[in-house]
C-alpha cells in the first residue's frame, strides 16, 4: 500500500516507520526545511513541498497513493489537504490529526476526511475504557454522524455471558469484529462462546449502541424507537 504522510514532525515520521515496519511505501511531505530529517526515516520517500498547493500534490503524483495522512500540528492545513486528497486526486482513503478539539466538527466528508484522529477523544476514551464494564466507549469516528469503532467490556453478569457468538442477535447497525481477551485479540468466530471480561471491539452506528448495552451488558434502559429520535 502507498501511503502519503504530510507533516514530517514527530507524529508523521512516527507514524512513517511503523507503516514501513509493516511492509507499505511512504512518501512524506513537508513544507519547513529545517524538519526534513531524512535520516531519521530512511527508507521513506521524502518531498519539500506545500502540501496544500495543486502543484506540489501533482508533482508527488498524489493519485497514485492509496491512502494520505494530513499529520501537521495546523488543523487549517490538515483539512484542505484531506480536501484536495480526496476531491481533486481521488486518494481512496484520507486521515487527518485533529488538533484542537473545537474544531473537530469540521473534520467530516464535506472536507473529504474518513478518518479523523483527535488525540483528546482518543486519551478520554482510553481513561473511560480503564474504568467503565458494561458502557459503550467511542474509540474512533470513520465518518462524522456515521459510524464508529467502539468498545464494550462484558460484564461479569452479561446476558451473553457463556453464549456462542452465532446465538447473539446484534442489532441493526452493529457488527462485532474481534474479541480481546487476556489481552490477545480473537477472531468473532460463530462457535466462539463470550465471557465476563471480554473487550468486544465493534463498528456500530449511535443508534444502535442503546441495543449493544442491553443486548451485551444486560442495561434496561429503554432503547428509543425510530420515531422518538425522529
Amino acid at each position: 500500500m502507498r501511503v502519503c504522510i504530510v507533516g514530517a514532525g514527530n507524529v508523521g515520521r512516527s507514524i512513517a516507520l511503523e507503516l514501513l515496519a509493516n511492509g507499505h511505501e511512504v512518501l512524506l511531505i513537508e513544507r519547513n526545511p529545517h524538519a526534513i530529517r531524512s535520516e531519521t526515516v530512511p527508507d521513506a520517500e521524502w518531498l519539500l513541498a506545500d502540501a496544500c498547493e495543486m502543484g506540489s500534490l501533482q508533482e508527488a503524483e498524489l493519485q497514485t497513493f492509496d491512502v494520505s495522512i494530513a499529520a501537521t500540528g495546523d488543523d487549517k492545513v490538515n483539512l484542505v489537504h484531506t480536501l484536495l486528497a480526496k476531491t481533486e486526486f481521488g486518494v481512496g482513503r484520507t486521515v487527518a490529526r485533529v488538533n484542537h478539539p473545537s474544531n473537530e466538527w469540521l473534520f467530516d466528508e464535506q472536507w473529504g476526511v474518513d478518518v479523523a484522529v483527535s488525540t483528546p477523544r482518543i486519551m478520554s476514551a482510553l481513561v473511560e475504557e480503564a474504568v467503565t464494564v458494561g458502557d459503550v466507549v467511542r474509540l474512533l469516528t470513520f465518518r462524522k454522524g456515521s459510524s464508529s469503532l467502539v468498545e464494550l467490556t462484558l460484564p461479569d453478569d452479561s446476558p451473553a455471558a457463556g453464549r456462542r457468538v452465532r446465538d447473539i442477535e446484534m442489532p441493526v447497525g452493529a457488527v462485532l469484529v474481534a474479541i480481546v481477551r487476556d489481552g490477545v485479540p480473537r477472531s468473532p468466530e460463530p462457535d466462539a462462546a463470550l465471557e465476563g471480561g471480554d473487550e468486544l471491539l465493534l463498528v456500530s452506528s449511535a443508534e444502535a449502541e442503546p441495543a449493544l448495552r442491553r443486548i451485551l451488558a444486560g442495561d434496561q434502559r429503554p432503547v428509543p424507537d425510530a420515531a422518538a429520535r425522529g
